[in-house]
């Protein structure tokens, strides 16, 4: 794993003697007593980080050096606070005065500082005793301190909450919440000072003239800053603005989502008609409760911020600034409105009217994704249309944007965390499944964990038959998809002078319909195609591309979810119908041997399953069924399949499992096994497949075997042909058994069967045992002596 030098390095330095140690810090003290910490300092730092790692034991530090590297924390070559901090971590936590120490310098914060002082702080004490101190410091005047204290301080707080949201108390929480308050609404709007370069005339004297800040399409902010305002220097309480912006979201959800009934409590002190009114008006936002006054001021930054937005920037870079604070504020919108009702009828006329000037744009899609989410939350309160939301959140996004990985992930995700309110709520949202698979069929392996989960909501009784051909023609939709982005890509005449079939067919007029159906936006134009054989021919070359053998490989997985949901939710008629799509499609697959013989092996596997639910859907499809399994093709086609389909034919074909099933329709069942049966043992298998397995020859024998157990007549025909098999390998090696164990052992099941139906009443009790045989449950049953056996065997080995 490591290099021969490295773990050179690696075991000297676990090696090293306590003298030796002791010997390194006393000469790492005196370079850090220098007035200069040259490139000697530097490497000593980073070999006692090697020291302190290299060892799974935790060192503890002279006083006197780690109060050193407490104190180089604060140094202006961000170097060594990297080093410094590396180097505390590895130590023993600073506990009893070094930690009062380290907490009464706050003043000197950064990052990284922070980041230890989270790290070592070993108790919820320890954070609780860490925000008062950083509380204490949001109280304290600029004057008391260093003018960049403050801006450091938010962030470690909102780090302290993310861990142990419990550790600040409701005086606390009142207190940020108050701050909060003030540096949202009331930062200056003037430009602050700009960086000095220091000398003589250094001094408030010398500040430079102030102007007002602008927003970033060049006009003058006004009365109200906001993270859109640029300047060419910020005040501290305009970067406590931003901060405070930041990590607004993130407070309302930990404590105000959360103290729902202190909120009530806070509420009952002001009568209730005295609120709704003081809400509605801004100007009288100061008579509320410390909570409800950070969401009426959180409310209207948001909207100041929502109308700032509307102006063009003029960098790209603003552009996406933009962008990302609109996220923000539609999301804190939405808390806010979650906490307060009375607020959602303020917020969607600006909603509304953001929705229609960014939904013209694709380039918008990331903000349109927290409006929808709004819409989901707010439209049925409101009594709001979502209708077109939804049309550009499902119907446009996927369409335009699935080669989009981004907007991939953050649409899967708004559907997984809302499915249960989308499919209360948007009715359509099944309907959309052809185009929500398209960021599965794009880009599977990142996308096949969210459609696990997503595709039971996509399962209904409508939508299942389409929802299965959709699942089977996936690898087309992806080749499919591969081939309109090279359309737009590549020139109708591609200068490399390589020719792409598939890429010719889709641009050709005539086969338009079949590419457009496999694109379509929503269900309901069909379950599939006549055509589809011919579309797996025009897509032939694209078997091998690696974004189709991905998609492919996905397919057997969602199939499994598929079949799982439906059998909770569908009746006989519709799981009927689904079995008649798996004898289809078994034969209209893209072609891809390695999927072909997955989807197969999933057919087999859920067939087994559902008759084994409704027995009776054997007599139902019993036409279909025996069509299949007449077929001498499907033996060497689709053998997996085809050996299931001749089991559930023997076993679930009879009067105990439908009164239905009568004497003929077994006698032609029989017939039809029979014959495959004589065919594929009586000649050499075509040319190009191989012989056929044993397991299907002797499903076909226990199959003819228990027909003829329910049908006596049947008896004699079945003992001929299995005398006959007998007498045919007695003669040497055959022409459809290419391995002599193998013929053993189908010499060996049919002497068995034939030994079986010698005595017919014994043959179709072992062959097809009643259901209490099976499942025998002799322990319980009171009417037999075996309880009473174990009862007496218990009382023996338990007696005192």
């Amino acid at each position: 794993m490591y290099s021969h030098a490295s773990e050179s390095l690696i075991k000297q330095a676990r090696e090293i003697q306590e003298s030796e140690l002791q010997k390194f810090y006393s000469r790492l003290m005196k370079m850090l007593q220098g007035k200069e910490l040259g490139h000697d300092t530097v490497d000593s730092l980073q070999r006692l980080h090697l020291i302190l790692s290299a060892t799974k034991y935790t060192r503890t530090l002279p006083l006197e050096l780690q109060k050193r590297f407490v104190a180089l924390l604060s140094s202006p070559a961000e170097q060594h606070q990297v080093l410094s901090t590396a180097v505390l971590r590895e130590t023993l936590p600073l506990t009893g005065q070094e930690l009062n120490y380290n907490q009464d310098n706050l003043g000197q914060l950064n990052s990284h500082a922070a980041g230890l002082l989270l790290s070592q702080a070993v108790s919820k004490g320890d954070l609780s005793s860490l925000c008062t101190q950083l509380l204490r410091n949001l109280e304290s005047r600029p004057s008391e301190g260093p003018t960049h204290s403050l801006m450091h301080t938010l962030p470690v707080l909102n780090n302290v909450l993310t861990h142990s949201p419990e550790c600040l108390s409701e005086d606390q929480m009142t207190l940020v919440s108050k701050k909060l308050v003030d540096w949202l609404r009331y930062a200056s709007v003037m430009q602050g000072v700009g960086t000095s370069s220091g000398g003589f005339f250094t001094g408030p004297r010398s500040r430079q003239v102030i102007k007002l800040n602008w927003i970033l399409d060049g006009s003058v902010s006004g009365d109200f800053f906001t993270v859109l305002c640029v300047g060419q220097g910020f005040t501290e309480d305009q970067w406590m603005n931003v901060y405070s912006f930041s990590m607004l979201r993130h407070w309302l959800l930990t404590y105000h989502s959360s103290c729902s009934t202190v909120d009530a409590d806070d509420r009952s002190e002001v009568d209730g008609s005295v609120v709704s009114m003081v809400s509605a008006t801004s100007s009288s936002s100061r008579l509320l409760p410390p909570k409800e006054r950070l969401r009426e001021k959180a409310f209207q930054y948001c909207q100041r911020l929502i109308e700032q937005s509307d102006r063009k920037a003029h960098k790209k870079t603003d552009t996406e600034l933009q962008k990302a604070c609109l996220v923000e504020a539609v999301c804190i919108l939405d808390c806010v409105c979650a906490e307060d009702a009375s607020l959602v009828y303020r917020t969607f006329p600006c909603i509304k009217a953001l929705f229609g000037r960014l939904s013209s744009e694709l380039s918008n899609a990331r903000v349109l994704l927290p409006i929808a989410q709004f819409y989901l939350n707010h439209g049925e309160m409101a009594a709001v249309d979502c209708e077109n939301v939804w049309k550009v959140v499902f119907g446009r996004f996927p369409t335009e944007l699935f080669n989009d990985p981004f907007l991939a992930h953050e649409l899967l995700r708004f559907l997984r965390l809302n499915v249960e309110s989308i499919e209360l709520r948007v009715p359509q949202y099944t309907l959309y499944f052809p185009n929500l698979l398209k960021f599965l069929a794009w880009d599977s392996p990142a996308m096949v964990d969210d459609f696990v989960d997503l595709l039971p909501s996509m399962v209904t009784t409508g939508t299942a038959v389409e929802l299965l051909h959709t699942l089977l023609d996936l690898p087309c939709l992806s080749a499919t998809l591969v081939l309109q982005h090279r359309s737009t890509c590549l020139p109708i005449s591609e200068p490399v002078g390589r020719s792409f079939v598939s890429l010719d067919a889709f641009r050709n007029p005539s086969f338009r319909g079949l590419f457009l159906f496999v694109l379509r936006t929503e269900a309901g134009s069909g379950d599939t195609i006549d055509r589809l054989s011919t579309l797996h021919e025009l897509l032939v070359e694209a078997a091998d591309w690696p974004r189709v053998t991905q998609c492919a490989r996905t397919v057997p997985v969602l199939l499994h979810v598929f079949f799982n949901t439906i059998v909770t939710i569908a009746d006989e008629k519709l799981l009927a119908h689904l079995i008649l799509v798996m004898l289809e499609r078994s034969s209209l697959l893209l072609n891809i041997p390695a999927y072909i013989k997955e989807i197969h092996r999933v057919f087999s596997c859920h067939l087994l399953r559902l008759c084994k639910l409704h027995p009776s859907l054997v007599v139902n499809q019993s036409h279909e069924l025996l069509e299949f399994a007449g077929s001498t093709a499907n033996v060497y086609s689709k053998e997996e399949l085809y050996t299931h389909v001749v089991w559930v034919l023997g076993e679930y074909l009879s009067v105990s499992c439908d009164s239905r099933c009568s004497v003929s329709l077994i006698t032609s069942c029989f017939e039809a096994l029979e014959a495959v049966l004589f065919e594929i043992t009586s000649s050499a298998p075509p040319t190009g497949t191989v012989c056929p397995a044993p397991k299907v020859i002797n499903t076909l024998m226990s199959a003819l075997a228990k027909l003829a157990s329910r049908s006596h007549d049947l008896i004699p025909r079945v003992s001929l042909f299995l005398s006959k098999l007998r007498t045919v390998t007695r003669s040497g090696s055959v022409a459809w058994c290419s391995d002599e164990e193998d013929l053993v052992a189908i010499v060996t099941r049919g002497e068995e069967l034939w030994s079986l139906l010698k005595a017919p009443g014994v043959a179709q009790s072992v062959l097809t045992p009643p259901p209490h045989v099976i499942a025998p449950q002799w322990h319980r049953d009171t009417n037999v002596a075996l309880p009473l056996q174990l009862r007496a065997l218990t009382s023996l080995t338990h007696s005192q």
